[in-house]
């Protein structure tokens, strides 16, 4: 019987680890930061930069209570084994979440997306295994499950990918099976469903859908639908993601070796979540000037439907996500509005 999410952070006050998190100044990444901070733990964080920003570890060690832990940071790129080794000196878990991200960007420059997010990862694995580290988790994605049509998504039922990022991180969940294998690193696979919540970048061509519309609507700016809206997504928030990689990182040998799917459980469409952010906004005095939809043609490589299975992280892991969709983007919104980084022009 797995521990639940309340014991480990018990657990890991009363006895501190140090801790690497790659890509930790990434949106994902440096909420794993803010919450082993709170949690008093020693923390070393790895980024290059070419996602994250400085403004995240920024805002993470403004956070209160982050000053219960100790922060170093190393200015790097996954793909320097250098740079990884310096990282991972030391350190009992790791917490891989460094990656290029982006079905579109992966099309456009599939090479650069290979070698960020293969070889980086492997440049990981393979300091992780030299530094003898007790447990490493990486973030793998739902993209994985490719053309399946089955509903919800299962581990073991996989279809082919349809994006040179879906095939770099089905390539990483083999590398770590082989690693776990050959070698006995002590790795856990994350499957995250469309992650959302504060920090998430909501510019560039590649932003993801639900900080780019929130941006959008403030700013009086079109909302774009690639396709008829109902298009859907399984909405995952960050806090229920900074749960599962501390239940990863803690949990029972059993669970090593495995890969598993990290989301809420419910299906949202892309009509729905328009209009949830519109109203959400509006609740918030804050009444876009622009609050129509316009839709444009299907992507290429774009899943249609996605629905996770989470019941293996609930058995194996004690996964039990906190915050529905609804309650995630209360405070997501909340926090856009206040932050300024989305300030009507």
């Amino acid at each position: 019987m797995p521990r639940s999410f309340a014991d480990v952070q018990n657990d890991l006050r009363t006895q501190p680890r140090r801790w690497l998190v790659t890509g930790a100044a990434g949106f994902i990444g440096s909420s794993l930061v803010q919450a082993l901070l709170e949690l008093g733990q020693d923390v070393v964080g790895l980024d290059n930069f070419a996602t994250g920003y400085r403004r995240n570890l920024d805002d993470v060690l403004a956070q209160p209570g982050t000053e219960r832990g100790s922060f170093a940071f190393v200015e790097g790129d996954i793909r320097d084994r250098a740079a990884v080794d310096e990282a991972m000196r030391g350190a009992h878990k790791v917490l891989h979440q460094a990656a290029l991200g982006s079905v579109p960007r992966s099309l456009l420059d599939p090479m650069t997306s290979h070698t960020v997010n293969v070889d980086g990862t492997l440049n990981v694995f393979l300091a992780a295994r030299e530094a003898g580290v007790d447990r490493l988790v990486y973030a793998s994605s739902s993209s994985v499950y490719g053309d399946h049509p089955g509903l919800p998504k299962v581990e073991d039922a996989i279809g082919n990918a349809l994006s040179p990022y879906a095939a770099t991180k089905r390539t990483d969940e083999i590398y770590a099976r082989v690693f776990h294998q050959a070698y006995g690193l002590p790795v856990v696979g994350l499957r995250y469903f469309n992650v959302f919540g504060r920090r998430q970048d909501p510019d560039g061509p590649y932003a993801a859908v639900m900080p780019k519309w929130i941006a959008q609507l403030l700013k009086g700016e079109d909302c774009v639908i690639f396709g008829d809206g109902e298009t859907s997504r399984d909405f995952c928030y960050i806090k229920n993601v900074v749960q599962a990689n501390l239940l990863g990182a803690m949990a029972d040998d059993a669970a090593v070796g495995e890969v598993y799917n990290i989301a809420y459980g419910e299906r949202t469409t892309l009509n729905t979540l328009f209009e949830l952010l519109r109203d959400g906004l509006r609740n918030l005095g804050h009444a876009p000037r622009q609050d129509e939809v316009v839709y444009h043609d299907f992507r290429p490589g774009d899943v249609r439907h996605s629905l996770a299975d989470t019941s293996k992280a609930a058995r194996m892991l004690g996964y039990a996500p906190e915050y529905s969709v609804r309650q995630g983007l209360a405070e997501t919104l909340a926090w856009y509005v206040e932050s300024g980084i989305t300030q009507i022009s």
